[in-house]
């Protein structure tokens, strides 16, 4: 069978939404879609939905609340799927499976998150039930503390890597000002994340509050198809393959500061492809903290270990450079709604294929990578898409 393709996508506006209804956000982020895939509800075999949430909503089981508002999907089989951070690519990979498998002929994919419903200490909470409990559940800071710990790690075997976070974090927020979907459109600039001040102390370790995604409400979502049925649609984006790599879940079983399960996912998906990442024409990496980034750069090989910082100093990830990484603003900018960033990230990435991306819009895009990564790189997505010609 032919690689499925996606043929419509919705992205609501990322931000702090106190009186936003999580069923409307599923709702319209479904019918945005479904309008964007010119495809009506009833032809949709299947929903797809990734939904983090484990204490931030009382309602769960999200994937029955879709029928309320669109009773066309009243009798259509639905899941939810949670996968941490990943959660979205989860349910993008459970879509992809239906399609693959011939059960679906169009998958209806929907992820989203409404974290601000709690104090933020309470956020940091929940967040820590993504490490492994046994051991890291008493780090300070939530996840910020998790990773403040392994920039740390990386800190002590490499030298310093202050200077490379913060132009990271001026990258993205610079590229995150033409995102009309971003929670944080400001560029900073680099003196700003750079050195510490009572707007952006240390939050965690090495890490300041520049190096950390925000706290985000969103909603995104894809329709996946056949290919055969895509006809001539202009905007019809294709898997060349997706790919996922689970890793040990205590850091103290890894070295904490490699991304090992990371590169071998970036070395499946690149193979499966035929590509290399000089096909690439830019990539949407999951940036959680600063440090996250600087270490992918490493694990998708555009640096050998402890040398991820030459890449950006050297321009090679800026959106000039030879490899655009996060031309979005990536999570830094754009926001992180757990249950939505996987969908997000091949929502972009979609956007800049079809040449969609309107302000963001880079001058070449054929080919994309996408990394989202569940934990501390303990699940591990790779998806490598390409313009349908």
């Amino acid at each position: 069978m032919r690689s499925p393709v996606i043929t419509g996508w919705y992205h609501s506006p990322f931000g702090k939404f106190d009186q936003l209804d999580p069923e409307l956000m599923m709702a319209e982020a479904a019918l945005g879609a479904l309008a964007h895939a010119d495809i009506a509800p009833e032809q949709i075999d299947s929903v797809h939905v990734g939904h983090f949430n484990a204490g931030f909503l009382y309602q769960d089981f999200p994937s029955a609340l879709l029928a309320n508002h669109i009773p066309q999907l009243r009798f259509t089989p639905s899941v939810r799927v949670e996968n941490a951070c990943s959660t979205g690519s989860a349910a993008i990979h459970s879509a992809l499976q239906a399609v693959l498998s011939g059960q679906s002929k169009h998958a209806l994919v929907v992820g989203f998150e409404k974290m601000n419903t709690l104090p933020t200490a309470e956020v940091g909470k929940i967040l820590l039930k993504c490490c492994y409990a046994k051991e890291e559940a008493s780090i300070e800071g939530g996840f910020a503390g998790v990773f403040g710990n392994i920039a740390q790690s990386y800190f002590d075997r490499y030298g310093d890597q202050s200077d490379a976070l913060a132009m990271i974090a001026a990258k993205n927020h610079a590229n995150g000002v033409l995102n009309p979907y971003a929670h944080m459109r400001r560029d900073f600039g680099y003196d700003f994340c750079r050195h510490p001040s009572d707007k952006n102390p240390f939050v965690a370790g090495p890490l300041k509050r520049t190096d950390c995604s925000l706290i985000t409400d969103g909603s995104a979502a894809l329709v996946i198809s056949r290919e055969d049925l895509v006809g001539g649609r202009g905007q019809a984006v294709r898997f060349r393959s997706a790919v996922q790599v689970n890793d040990y879940m205590p850091l103290s079983k890894r070295d904490p500061t490699y991304f090992e399960a990371a590169a071998r996912a970036w070395q499946q998906a690149l193979h499966t492809a035929g590509l290399s990442l000089d096909d690439l024409s830019l990539v949407e990496t999951h940036d959680c903290f600063t440090v996250a980034e600087l270490m992918e750069y490493e694990a998708m090989g555009l640096a050998e270990r402890g040398q991820g910082a030459r890449v950006i100093a050297e321009g090679i990830s800026r959106k000039d450079g030879r490899l655009p990484v996060n031309p979005s603003g990536g999570l830094k900018s754009k926001g992180h709604p757990i249950g939505a960033t996987g969908v997000s990230m091949h929502v972009m990435a979609a956007m800049q294929l079809s040449g969609q991306a309107g302000d963001m819009q880079l001058p070449k895009a054929d080919r994309a990578g996408v990394f989202n990564m569940g934990g501390a790189a303990v699940t591990n997505y790779v998806s490598i898409l390409e313009a349908v010609q």
